[in-house]
C-alpha cells in the first residue's frame, strides 16, 4: 500500500509581500526623483531647462553646464576648502572620539553615566541657537575666517555622536581578546592598536561617513564664520549662481551634482562596511 500523503499547510500569501515591494519602489522613486531631476538638468541645454511641457530626457545632452560651473573663479579654491574641512573634521573626530569611546566602554570612573547623558544632551541643542556664542568665542580667539576655526566648531557637533557610536562598537568586542594580547606581552596601548582597532574598522567607517556628510553639507556656520570668498566651501559657492539678473539653473544643477559626487562615491565604496558596522554596533551598547 502506498503511504498516505501528508497534508500540506496553506501556502504563504505573496500578495502582501508584493504590495510592500510596490510601496517600497514608489517611496524610492519619490525620494530619488529630485536627484534624478538635478542630474538631468545638469546635462540639459539652456533652451530646454525651462521648456513646457518638461522633458524627462534631454534631446541633446551637453557638458557646457559643467564647464561653466567649474570655470568660475573660486570653484577649485572652494573645493579645496571643503576637502580640508571635511577630512580634518573626520580625522580629528575619529582620533579623539575613539579614545573617549574606549575609556567609556572599558573603564569605570566617577561621573561616567553623567558624562554619557551630557553627550546625548549636546546632540539635542539646535545649531541656530549657538551661532552667535560660537562666533563671539572664535572672534576672541582670533579664529574667525579660518579653516581651523570651522573644523574646531564642527568637532563640537560631530564628537558626541562619534563617541556614542564607537562606544557601542567597542563594548561589543570581547574584553578577553585584549587580556589575551596583554598576557602575550602587549601593553594596554599595544592591545588596543593590535586587537581593538582592526575589529573597530566597520564602526570607524560608519561614523566617518556621518562626520563627512555633516561637514561637507553644512551651510549656516560656514556662511557666518568664513568671509573670504576663496576660503568658503562648495555649499556657499552654489549660491553664486543666483544673482539679481536671475538664476543660472544649468550651472547651478551641475555645481550641485559636482558637490554631491564625492560623498556619493565615498558612500558607495564603503557601503558594505557601513552595514556591517551598524549591525555590530547594535549588538551591545
Amino acid at each position: 500500500m502506498r503511504p498516505a500523503r501528508q497534508r500540506q499547510g496553506p501556502r504563504p500569501r505573496r500578495r502582501p509581500r508584493r504590495r510592500y515591494d510596490i510601496l517600497g519602489l514608489l517611496v524610492a522613486a519619490t525620494l530619488g526623483f529630485p536627484v534624478y531631476w538635478m542630474v538631468l538638468t545638469a546635462f540639459r541645454p539652456a533652451t530646454e531647462i525651462l521648456s513646457l511641457p518638461p522633458r524627462f530626457w534631454p534631446s541633446s545632452p551637453t557638458l557646457a553646464n559643467f564647464a561653466r560651473a567649474m570655470g568660475t573663479e573660486t570653484f577649485w579654491a572652494n573645493a579645496r576648502s571643503s576637502a580640508l574641512i571635511g577630512l580634518g573634521t573626520v580625522l580629528v573626530s575619529l582620533l579623539v572620539g575613539t579614545l573617549a569611546a574606549f575609556a567609556l566602554a572599558r573603564f569605570r570612573f566617577a561621573g561616567r553615566k553623567a558624562f554619557v547623558v551630557v553627550i546625548l544632551t549636546v546632540q539635542m541643542i539646535p545649531l541656530a541657537a549657538l551661532i552667535i556664542p560660537v562666533y563671539l568665542l572664535l572672534n576672541e580667539a582670533g579664529l574667525t575666517d579660518s579653516l581651523g576655526g570651522v573644523i574646531l566648531v564642527y568637532l563640537v557637533f560631530t564628537l558626541p555622536f562619534t563617541v556614542w557610536m564607537l562606544r557601542g562598537f567597542i563594548a561589543a568586542i570581547p574584553v578577553e581578546l585584549e587580556e589575551a594580547a596583554m598576557v602575550d606581552g602587549c601593553g594596554r596601548l599595544g592591545a588596543f592598536v593590535r586587537v581593538v582597532l582592526p575589529l573597530l574598522a566597520p564602526g570607524l567607517v560608519a561614523t566617518s561617513v556621518f562626520a563627512m556628510v555633516q561637514a561637507w553639507n553644512e551651510y549656516v556656520l560656514v556662511y557666518v564664520l568664513l568671509s573670504t570668498p576663496r576660503k568658503q566651501t562648495l555649499s556657499i559657492w552654489l549660491v553664486s549662481f543666483q544673482t539679481s539678473f536671475g538664476t543660472d539653473y544649468g550651472a547651478l544643477m551641475a555645481g550641485a551634482t559636482l558637490t554631491a559626487l564625492p560623498v556619493v562615491v565615498f558612500f558607495l565604496v564603503v557601503q558594505r562596511k557601513i552595514a556591517a558596522g551598524l549591525a555590530a554596533g547594535a549588538v551591545k551598547g
